[in-house]
């Protein structure tokens, strides 16, 4: 998947929506400092319950339009309740998603983080960079995000671009240059559709890369690369502003920016 220029649509009627990522809520593997990867399908534990509630409390005025979700239980465990919390949500259907599934880390899934970020050293590599035996690459990773990526696109713009799309010249500032306030709602106040997509750490860090990296998404000023490519904190929040345009009958993706990367001002009132 590219950016596609202006210049390549005859149209300039665009759809503008909001995508916040969540990672899941800590598990008892999380919390021992294990790998679980694909194979080892853990509840949230009693910690990860009260992290979810927390950013269920934190989004509860935020509005959703879609809810994308991984299969696996921890993801939707934090999903649940972040739903449970969103008036917006109670009339929404949870889809769930086996492409938003954490990377595979093959032979290392139930073993000790450090174990691997020492193999990874050994190797010359960085953690969670480094493939296991068995285990997926970024590259595996990133082509399953795409796929995702593609099909969200298609049903966003299917379900709302008749009715939201708007003629670029008319598109509120806040689409190209979204303040930053430290709210719950920053950058997407004025933007009628918003997708919640939880998904996995490991995950996220491959999405955040890839957006930047290669989609070019432009990033609040200041940011810090260590920071952005980062593992983000159970239940960390990372917000998107996603442009749309239609190109016969295909939806195709002309414009990304960051509104915020790993937040997680919610988890200051979690013990």
């Amino acid at each position: 998947m590219r950016l596609y220029p202006v210049s390549n649509f005859r149209s300039m009627k665009t759809l503008t929506f909001g995508l916040t990522l969540v990672r899941h809520g800590e598990t008892q593997y999380n919390k021992d400092g294990l790998l679980q990867g694909q194979a080892i399908d853990a509840p949230l534990s009693e910690a990860g319950l009260q992290q979810a509630e927390a950013a269920g409390r934190y989004l509860a005025d935020v509005k959703f339009t879609n809810v994308f979700v991984s299969n696996m239980l921890r993801a939707k465990q934090t999903a649940e309740t972040i739903m449970k919390h969103n008036s917006s949500c109670s009339a929404l259907e949870m889809a769930c998603d086996p492409l938003l599934i954490e990377k595979s880390f093959g032979t290392a899934e139930g073993r000790r983080l450090q174990d691997v970020k020492d193999m990874a050293e050994a190797a010359g590599q960085t953690f969670p960079g480094f493939t296991p035996p068995g285990g997926e690459t970024q590259e595996q990773v990133k082509e399953r995000f795409k796929e995702f990526l593609e099909k969200m696109l298609q049903q966003i713009g299917a379900e709302h671009f008749s009715e939201r799309g708007q003629d670029e010249t008319l598109l509120p500032a806040l689409s190209r240059a979204s303040p930053t306030e430290g709210k719950a709602d920053d950058g997407v106040k004025d933007i009628p559709v918003h997708a919640l997509v939880v998904t996995h750490g490991a995950y996220m860090c491959v999405v955040v890369r890839y957006f930047v990296e290669e989609l070019h998404c432009r990033l609040p000023q200041a940011s810090d690369k260590a920071h952005v490519f980062s593992l983000s904190p159970n239940t960390g929040l990372c917000r998107f502003i996603v442009t749309v345009r239609k190109r016969d009958d295909e939806f195709i993706l002309s414009g990304i920016h960051c509104v915020f990367i790993h937040r997680g001002d919610h988890m200051k009132h979690t013990s």
